[in-house]
């Protein structure tokens, strides 16, 4: 366990009181739903860009990725994930962004009520809400667990602090403050890993010459591994087709990204954002897997010790070289850096989890509420989900079963496919009725769940069975259950057009 200096104590201090200013600064003049939740859909699409980026990288994708690369056989094919990411997000532009823009939607579970109902509109929220909630919470406590090694603080008072901090200038800003400190959040995160890249560059024997012979040697450069194996989640294979579901699943059919589109206020600059945001995730995968091979480099080379109890866990590594290979002051940035990743998924989490239960829960039980009543009640039911995501947390700290954490971090992977269906099944022509599609989404569900059970598929796959699984059961459950309707039409839903 460390302890900060007080030269890097204040740095951290200073990023806090930073963000906790922009935050609190915009918290004003929040006088509807429209502008607590989408900002008044004024956002140039290069900040709705950031805020995505900052938003799907937490404070383990900022850790553990240089893992990927470092660890014994790691190398840069992880990479080969950006591809299907980017060629999702593509997809989705074209497929499913011009759905959004059919109607003054907050949620993007609003669409799912205009096409099958309010039953599996709430049932496609309400699991939205149990799986945002169970895996940002763990996030939470991963990120407390960091903070206890990397600064020496303590677990619970860790998860408190983090939750309150988040919690004031995401409950009162909105998502104003949200997109602007996710843009402050995502620059001081980048800038940290730059840095730590540019240091451990610097202390290569060779210079960048003698970096990248040790590195090919050690095959830590190979990029593209094209065999088929199932059960290897970074092949070519595994990248591109699992990948560009996976993404097509969390751009496309949640609300935590669906939300950032719908700021943009028209189809053009919400496609911009979503495919750039493809580009530069690619571009920080490369500068972490980089900051990997770096730290295999130096160590390789002598310039550098780990302990072996560390080096067992490639995730640790990065946050030991932050403590223990960094001169003072650079140690306090890159632990903003580390809050500045978790703060950013965090903020993103609360506000679209609010906003589903104003949009998809409050305003179908209390008929029509005013707009400074949604607001009051955003408010309400963003304290509620920071409250539970913190309760998860400091469950998970008073767990002794780290696979516990594992298991319920994966939930989401088994409901992207399925939900990623339902709204494919929502772009059709003709939709099928809202029993059959319920029971196409129960199937993929069951299909993903039962795969992770008993074989050993890799992960990218999932995306693509339960999405695949859902729209065939759904279909041909519609087909049995009523053909007489849907040969005569009557299931025909033709959306109105999107604003561009």
């Amino acid at each position: 366990m460390s302890t900060l200096s007080w030269w890097d104590g204040a740095v951290v201090v200073a990023y806090a009181a930073a963000t906790l200013g922009v935050g609190l600064s915009l918290g004003r003049r929040q006088q509807n739903s429209q502008q607590y939740f989408l900002g008044g859909q004024r956002f140039p699409a290069i900040l709705l860009l950031i805020s995505i980026v900052a938003t799907e990288t937490s404070t383990v994708t900022f850790l553990s990725v240089p893992g990927l690369a470092y660890r014994a056989g790691g190398n840069l094919t992880f990479l080969q994930l950006a591809l299907g990411l980017i060629l999702g997000r593509m997809v989705v532009a074209w497929l499913l962004v011009p759905l959004y823009f059919t109607g003054q939607f907050i949620s993007a579970y609003e669409v799912l009520q205009t096409r099958f109902g309010p039953a599996l509109q709430r049932g496609a929220a309400g699991l939205f809400l149990v799986t945002r909630t169970l895996a940002d919470g763990l996030r939470l406590f991963l990120t407390a667990l960091l903070l206890q090694h990397l600064a020496g603080w303590d677990l619970v008072p860790s998860i408190v602090v983090l939750s309150v901090a988040t919690l004031l200038y995401t409950g009162l800003g909105g998502m104003r403050a949200v997109v602007w400190t996710d843009v402050v959040q995502w620059c001081i995160y980048i800038g940290g890993a730059v840095l730590a890249l540019g240091l451990l560059l610097a202390e290569a024997d060779g210079g960048l010459a003698g970096w990248y012979a040790t590195a090919a040697s050690a095959g830590k450069l190979q990029l593209w591994d094209t065999r088929w194996d199932w059960q290897e989640p970074y092949t070519l294979w595994a990248g591109v087709l699992g990948g560009m579901f996976l993404t097509m699943g969390t751009h496309g059919a949640d609300q935590l990204t669906v939300q950032r589109l719908l700021c943009a206020g028209s189809v053009r600059a919400a496609r911009w954002a979503l495919i750039g945001s493809g580009v530069v995730v690619a571009v920080q995968f490369g500068l972490f897997l980089l900051i990997g091979v770096s730290l295999a480099v130096v160590q390789q080379q002598g310039r550098w010790e780990v302990p072996a109890a560390v080096a067992e866990r490639a995730d640790a590594v990065f946050g030991y070289y932050i403590v223990h290979g960094l001169p003072v002051g650079v140690v306090g940035l890159l632990v903003a850096a580390v809050l500045a990743a978790a703060m950013s998924t965090l903020s993103s989490s609360l506000n679209s989890s609010a906003g589903v239960v104003v949009r998809d829960f409050y305003r179908g039980w209390f008929g029509h509420p005013s707009e400074e009543e949604q607001v009051r009640v955003g408010r309400q039911a963003t304290v509620a989900c920071g409250v539970c995501q913190a309760a998860v947390a400091i469950g998970a700290a008073h767990s002794l079963e780290r696979s516990v954490v594992d298991a319920a971090l994966s939930i989401t992977g088994w409901t992207t496919g399925g939900m990623l269906g339902l709204f494919l099944l929502g772009c059709r022509r003709r939709v099928p009725r809202a029993s059959a599609a319920l029971f196409g989404l129960l199937a993929g569900l069951a299909a993903v769940a039962a795969t992770w059970w008993s074989t050993t598929l890799a992960w990218p796959w999932w995306a693509p069975l339960g999405t695949l699984t859902t729209v065939a059961v759904a279909l041909l459950a519609d087909r049995w259950g009523n053909p007489r309707l849907a040969a005569r039409g009557e299931l025909t839903h033709t959306p109105p057009a999107p604003q561009e």
